[in-house]
């Protein structure tokens, strides 16, 4: 039988949020984050780091947590796909994605947006070559990807303009106020 791992003190700024637990000294930051942070909306896929669906950003780069000890990112900011929008406001590329067919399933939807934000930050109108570029540790089994690269496409049109980003992302109030019972 094996000794079970030490417990050793663990923070970090989780979507702006500072997160201290107490983790086992050979977790991954999937798990961390997950079981921990909260941060359901983290993706286990692999386990492998060949899917890219439990991407991250740790101090604004693309990680994959299922590959990274927790202890690595400690101290870090670490942004998971419940970080992305502002308040109500969506990100343009989680707005993009519902409008272009990007996400189907939507099981590798976080990945996909967590990696894409991060591109859209360093380069805000990249070419179709920088996007396929920037998704390729991606998978999706949904889309065929081209509903992908037009909703980054369309998302850079947004944040390249400048204009209507907040009003595009304006929190709507419920269509059906009335459903439940009425």
């Amino acid at each position: 039988m094996l000794p079970a791992p030490d417990e050793v003190p663990w923070s970090a700024l989780v979507n702006g949020n500072e997160v201290s637990v107490r983790i086992e000294s050979n977790a991954i930051l999937l798990d961390v984050l997950r079981d921990k942070a909260g941060s359901l909306g983290t993706k286990r896929g692999c386990d492998m780091g060949t899917c890219g669906c439990c991407s991250v950003l740790i101090d604004g780069v693309p990680r994959l947590s299922c590959l990274t000890l927790a202890q690595e990112a400690s101290g870090c900011g670490i942004t998971t796909i419940e970080g992305l929008a502002d308040g109500h406001h969506l990100h343009p590329i989680q707005k993009t994605f519902t409008e272009c067919g990007g996400s189907q399933c939507g099981f590798c939807s976080p990945g996909f947006l967590v990696v894409i934000s991060a591109l859209l930050e360093e380069n805000p109108t990249p070419n179709d070559t920088e996007i396929k570029d920037a998704i390729e540790g991606n998978l999706c089994r949904c889309t065929g990807y081209q509903q992908i690269v037009d909703s980054v496409r369309v998302a850079s049109e947004i944040l390249a303009s400048g204009d209507g980003v907040e009003d595009s992302t304006t929190a709507k109030s419920d269509p059906h106020p009335s459903y439940g019972g009425n």
